[in-house]
């Protein structure tokens, strides 16, 4: 179903030799329900019938990005600060990811069906068929520090409410400050894609080596805290990616 979404198909249907699952009924739903316009329009025990109603011309490709940036950036706020705050905010940050696949879904069918139109690439923003390969990049890796930013707050959960794990107000402080580094990275380079900004652009790739070697450093401090040493590991990992967007931003 998602393959044929981002494909750009407008209609397509699940069929079965016999009567379809409970089981599959319910995961097509959840699944038409992540993807933005797609409903099920007609449903027969051997068959599914879904249409999306999406007009991509309506969409900017650089508005979907920004939005599933802010996205990206407000799970990792709460999720971080649900570390030492209220566990709701872990709660918020992890229901968010629905939205953000939502965003990343869409933004990878407009940029699939500009690719098979011109029309469609010059109504969405897109002023050179280069770049879609760019775009469908940063879409992934802003998905993917959407992914880091849920699994923090999985792990602020399990931290606070089922793991023997205490960290000493030190670690937490550091772990925090060099969230706010990559969270500082990946929102400075989604800029430098839009201004242009080469000379900002390599200096965040800078900051993602001295993140790195923070994050070097707190692993050995951690040998046998596997919660803290995964929340160490995707906190990098937002960084990384946002190094990611920086270097398709220089390109």
């Amino acid at each position: 179903i998602v393959g044929n979404y981002t494909l750009g198909r407008d209609a397509f249907r699940v069929v079965s030799s016999t009567r379809i699952s409970r089981m599959h009924i319910e995961e097509v739903r959840r699944i038409s329900h992540r993807l933005m316009g797609l409903g099920i329009v007609q449903e027969t025990p051997e068959r599914i019938d879904l249409q999306c109603s999406i007009d991509p011309t309506r969409f900017k490709i650089d508005m979907l990005l920004r939005r599933l940036a802010v996205i990206a950036s407000t799970m990792n706020l709460e999720s971080v600060e649900a570390l030492t705050e209220s566990l709701e905010l872990a709660d918020d940050a992890i229901r968010r990811e629905d939205e953000a696949d939502m965003m990343y879904w869409l933004a990878i069918r407009l940029l699939l069906s500009a690719q098979r139109d011109p029309t469609i690439a010059e109504k969405i923003g897109l002023e050179d068929p280069s770049q879609i390969v760019y775009y469908a990049l940063i879409a992934r890796y802003l998905e993917l520090i959407a992914d880091h930013a849920e699994s923090i707050a999985r792990r602020a959960v399990e931290l606070r409410t089922h793991g023997k794990e205490r960290a000493s107000k030190q670690v937490m402080s550091k772990i925090v400050n060099l969230s706010d580094l990559a969270q500082n990275v990946f929102l400075k380079a989604v800029d430098c894609v839009f201004s242009g900004d080469i000379e900002l652009a390599n200096n965040i790739l800078e900051v993602t080596k001295v993140i790195r070697n923070e994050h070097e450093r707190l692993m050995k401090d951690l040998p046998e805290s596997p919660i803290l040493r995964t929340l160490v590991l995707e906190v990098a990992g937002i960084a990384d990616n946002g190094g990611g967007i920086a270097v398709i931003a220089i390109n």
